[in-house]
């Protein structure tokens, strides 16, 4: 077979395969349309495009998962049950396996790639994207992106630990901001985070917002989490918008200021980037200095690499439990530590 006549083998046996993904077909059905037995379609399959017709159709599955992931509304379990998994736990399982990440935190991930490593470079294709799977990253995507990413692992990490643990005073406090806020325990750096993307989201839609911040129960890693979920997907919105129309120049008024300021929609971003990133670090001593086993420094570039799956070189491993043998009272709230205060900005 000469190098011409592989191509086109290479070609029509490779359609077979992408054209099957809205199907339940087997690999003796893809076979057939071949008009080969199962046998030699595999064996002949496997030499002309490098892969077998089984993984192919798995990773092309897993790659239009992705690009859904990031390009549409559609909810994750219909997206596993599209990509032909019997369940949402057995597809997270695969994604996490490809792409070193959970389905969900790759949705909150802007314009994410979504091709895995393939050396026959045939990848799935959507109408209206590009070939490296949306478009590029630029500096908005990388520093919006790797804070929300960061700040994913460090609620993920403090889930694992107790609520002494959180609430426990930690032994150096760092004050290097010009207002006041609360960072004496674990829990009010992270709550100091999400609150501070909180206030701006308001501030920028021109919503109401409780300066007094939400109630303790609010405060849980888990509800942290789910908070900051809700918080990115209109602060994303909003600046998202603003980059698309090169905007970072244009004036607001923040009515939540008394009194009310202007500010630069850039002044804003870039002010959220600078500070969460100093908030997060020191989340990150605190908890290693609490015995958790942590990866990494939350460096963008860290970012960079787990959404780039054909860029490998950095692994994110899922924080370890952490069984702590100490004990203690935590440590009250008091009044005069209210994020109000703060105001966090």
């Amino acid at each position: 077979m000469n190098k011409a006549d592989g191509q086109d083998t290479a070609d029509r046996l490779s359609a077979i395969v992408a054209n099957s993904l809205d199907t339940q077909a087997k690999t003796q059905d893809l076979a057939r349309q071949a008009y080969q037995s199962r046998t030699q379609f595999h064996r002949l399959f496997r030499a002309v495009v490098e892969e077998t017709p089984a993984a192919m159709r798995r990773r092309l599955l897993l790659e239009r998962a992705a690009y859904q992931l990031g390009h549409t509304g559609v909810s994750v379990t219909d997206i596993a049950m599209d990509a032909n998994y019997g369940s949402l736990e057995a597809f997270t399982r695969a994604f996490r396996k490809s792409f070193q990440t959970s389905p969900s935190i790759y949705r909150r991930m802007r314009d994410p790639h979504f091709h895995l490593p393939a050396s026959n470079k045939i990848h799935f294709f959507a109408t209206g994207s590009s070939t490296k799977g949306g478009k590029d990253m630029d500096l908005f995507d990388r520093f919006a992106g790797n804070d929300s990413w960061h700040t994913r692992r460090l609620l993920e990490y403090a889930g694992t630990l107790t609520e002494e643990q959180l609430d426990r005073p930690l032994p150096t406090v760092v004050e290097l901001l010009p207002w006041r806020e609360s960072n004496k325990t674990l829990r009010q750096l992270l709550e100091n985070i999400i609150f501070t993307k909180e206030v701006w989201t308001a501030a920028l839609s021109g919503a109401d917002m409780d300066m007094n911040g939400p109630p303790k129960s609010q405060r849980s890693p888990q509800a942290l989490r789910e908070r900051l979920e809700k918080t990115d997907a209109e602060l994303d919105r909003i600046l998202g918008d603003i980059r698309n129309s090169a905007g970072w120049d244009d004036t607001f008024v923040d009515a939540l200021c008394e009194p009310a300021e202007t500010f630069t929609y850039g002044g804003v971003f870039a002010h959220i980037m600078t500070f969460n990133a100093h908030r997060r670090l020191m989340a990150l001593d605190a908890l290693r200095q609490l015995g958790v086993q942590t990866e990494g420094f939350g460096d963008p570039m860290e970012y960079e690499e787990s959404v780039a799956p054909s860029n490998q070189g950095i692994t994110i491993k899922t924080p370890c439990e952490n069984n702590p043998a100490d004990s203690g009272v935590p440590a009250k709230r008091r009044p005069s530590d209210s994020i109000s205060d703060a105001r966090l900005k």
